[in-house]
């Protein structure tokens, strides 16, 4: 009986917070969503209707093309900067950190100084074809901003888990005759597969419910988190923007879900 009080108390903080911060806001979402004229209809409806479900694709097209770039450019570059030394090298890692001090609207500033009508590449573009790219205000500008406050999380990622790697499995697999590709495939990758999963998962929600930058920029696609906003501000629609608070948060969820069940597979099939 007093282990069991002991472990009360000790769960109470976290039960409260469960509670607090996620039970009764969803709990409330839902309420809201379903207080339209249609009832809970309306979460089939946001799912079915075009202009929102090309919002959703759009997102989750973005968001996934946004992780599995950061992580290729990631896995590269953090293996090496860990396993490296040079002049240098501390200050390099920490600049490579500093996106994540910059608010979404200030990335999202910084590529349309760099790819907006008057940025640099426009300017370079206009200089040496003679017709200026622009870049900033559709699904490029987009991938560029998710993927300039993405990269930085996850290099610092993969950094933490190659140094946890056992160099002397790859050793072993070089005295029996491994390449380095063989060793990279066999002993490094997996080794890595947590830290893969654990950032492609921080990444894609991250990219998922970015909204500053995607504010900043999104002109010309209108992706999920600004059709929310646009339809509780705007439009004063709230039960819309619940539903799609909802789907928002599920469909996140599942992909998320879906993806470390995969990888549990992979790594069980390849032991």
């Amino acid at each position: 009986m007093i282990m069991r009080r002991s472990l009360l108390v000790l769960a109470m903080p976290t039960l409260i917070v469960f509670v607090a911060f996620w039970l009764l806001p969803v709990a409330r979402l839902l309420e809201v969503g379903a207080s339209g004229p249609t009832g809970a209809r309306l979460y089939l409806a946001v799912l079915t209707e075009p202009s929102y479900a090309r919002s959703l694709f759009a997102t989750v097209m973005l968001s996934t093309s946004v992780t599995v770039s950061a992580l290729v450019i990631a896995a590269i570059a953090g293996f090496f900067l860990e396993r490296h030394d040079f002049r240098g090298k501390s200050m390099l890692v920490a600049l490579l950190g500093f996106p994540l001090a910059f608010p979404g609207v200030v990335v999202g500033f910084l590529i349309i100084l760099a790819t907006g009508r008057q940025g640099l590449l426009a300017t370079l573009s206009g200089w040496l074809v003679g017709e200026r790219v622009v870049l900033a205000y559709g699904i490029g500008g987009l991938f560029i901003g998710y993927l300039y406050f993405s990269i930085p999380r996850a290099i610092l990622t993969i950094m933490a888990s190659t140094a946890k790697l056992d160099q002397g499995l790859e050793e072993a697999a070089r005295t029996l005759g491994a390449s380095t590709w063989q060793v990279t495939r066999d002993v490094v990758l997996p080794g890595l597969a947590p830290a893969f999963v654990a950032t492609a998962a921080i990444c894609f929600a991250t990219c998922m419910g970015a909204f500053g930058t995607a504010f900043t920029l999104a002109t010309s696609l209108n992706v999920l988190p600004v059709m929310i906003y646009n339809e509780f501000t705007n439009y004063a629609n709230f039960p819309v923007a619940a539903a799609l608070s909802i789907v928002l948060g599920v469909v996140t969820w599942l992909i998320l879900a879906g993806a470390r069940q995969l990888s549990g597979i992979g790594a069980a099939a390849s032991a």
